[in-house]
């Protein structure tokens, strides 16, 4: 689901942040509905964390889940300021810390303790979880997290735009780029990847026959095909064709919407408002292929629910997450479904989703299918920094693609010593 619609907010700094628990204070002026969410339970008091998402409805959809369960009064904390992540850490610190909270695997949260081992509440039914979910929650086979939504990532494009220029749909990097140029006008720029261009480093990178780490927890990124990537993506930058500054970062879907740009990347939670702004005129495809030898790639985010292991009542938490997030399949559906397009993680919800069973929707379950990649639980916000300097000195400033990812691979081995020895 996109973040926070009134904020010009980088989303992807959420989908692949990785707050560390350093971070002090109290969390203040949440915003939103900070009183009980009219749970209809009684004893137990159960405080659950979300981000504002930008679809409506998604406030009152939690609330209302919330309130049909019996076991506990859960209340919902429903968090509007752009800097979620950042609160929810340092609250996690302190004696307002949520039972249950919304969030990514990450590897610090496990190894600090700040998670609870949900395998227990799992198991029963992880054969009917995407696996690549489970893997991304799993730390020496035990599960910290339960996926609630899955957010595959593409470029979105006007058929109408493309058939006019005599474009075809782009397969390869330099094909995107050529794409680009002809689609440009003096009113249009052909193409959108964000004004930082962070949402698409990874989707480089597994497009160029790489990743991130590799299963052993090595550096798997610098590769030949990555730095020819890297050039590529300067060619861009300094093509004239690309968006840059636009008003709302690539999360939103506006800016294909309203006209500035012919290609934009984007999330399968924008399609519903797509549809609506352009009918049928439009389209979608993965990240091309950066190199010959690579392949196209989709990028899927997405949100889990963990439970605070340093709450007061941790397997009250566990029964309630439980409750919603692995037994109340029509909750998981319409949460999945109604507000944004995003795909179950339960494989059997998946099946049976009958919103995501025809045109673009079913085209995006597709390419998730074909092409996906998931976060790796190891992959930590100082190295996803180290790979955003390396885009801002070799793409916009034009450093040396090699220099770059050398200074990269100090700071990412440090962190890898850090976690793994």
């Amino acid at each position: 689901m996109s973040a926070l619609s009134s904020s010009n907010w980088d989303r992807r700094s959420i989908l692949r942040a990785a707050a560390g628990l350093s971070a002090a204070g109290a969390l203040t002026a949440c915003g939103g509905n900070n009183g009980r969410s009219g749970g209809g339970g009684s004893g137990t008091n159960l405080t659950q964390y979300f981000h504002a998402y930008g679809e409506a409805g998604t406030e009152q959809a939690i609330k209302k889940y919330a309130k049909a369960y019996d076991k506990a009064n859960v209340t919902t904390q429903w968090i509007t300021s752009a800097d979620f992540e950042s609160k929810l850490f340092a609250t996690l610190l302190t004696d307002n810390a949520p039972d249950v909270f919304e969030f990514h695997p990450q590897i610090q949260m496990i190894k600090s303790g700040q998670v609870a081992d949900l395998t227990d509440i799992v198991d029963p039914v992880k054969a009917d979880f995407n696996p690549a979910d489970i893997k991304s929650h799993t730390v020496d086979g035990k599960v910290y997290g339960v996926r609630m939504i899955d957010d595959p990532q593409f470029f979105f494009y006007r058929k109408s735009m493309l058939e006019k220029a005599k474009v075809e749909v782009p397969t390869t990097l330099d094909e995107l780029t050529e794409a680009a140029a002809k689609l440009t006008t003096s009113k249009v720029k052909g193409l959108y990847m964000g004004n930082d261009l962070h949402s698409v480093i990874s989707p480089m990178i597994w497009s160029a026959g790489a990743d991130t780490l590799d299963e052993k927890n090595q550096i798997a990124y610098h590769t030949p095909g990555v730095i020819e990537g890297i050039k590529k993506m300067r060619k861009l930058f300094t093509s004239g064709d690309l968006l840059l500054g636009a008003p709302t970062e690539s999360w939103d879907p506006s800016s294909l919407n309203q006209g500035l740009c012919a290609i934009q990347f984007c999330g399968m939670w924008a399609m519903p408002a797509i549809q609506d702004a352009l009918g049928d005129d439009w389209g979608v495809f993965p990240f091309p292929k950066t190199v010959d030898s690579g392949k196209q790639s989709v990028y899927n985010g997405g949100w889990s629910m963990f439970v605070n292991a340093k709450g007061k009542n941790v397997e009250a938490a566990k029964e309630y997450v439980k409750w919603l997030w692995i037994d109340q399949k029509q909750y998981q559906e319409d949460w999945a479904t109604s507000y944004g397009f995003h795909i179950p993680p339960r494989t059997s919800l998946a099946q049976t989703a009958t919103k995501l069973k025809s045109g673009n929707a079913a085209e995006g379950v597709k390419l998730f299918n074909e092409f996906g990649h998931f976060d790796n639980i190891g992959w930590t916000q100082a190295m996803i920094t180290s790979l955003e300097d390396v885009f801002a000195n070799s793409v916009r400033k034009d450093m040396d693609p090699e220099k770059a990812l050398d200074k990269a691979d100090a700071a990412v081995n440090r962190e890898l010593k850090k976690l793994f020895g």
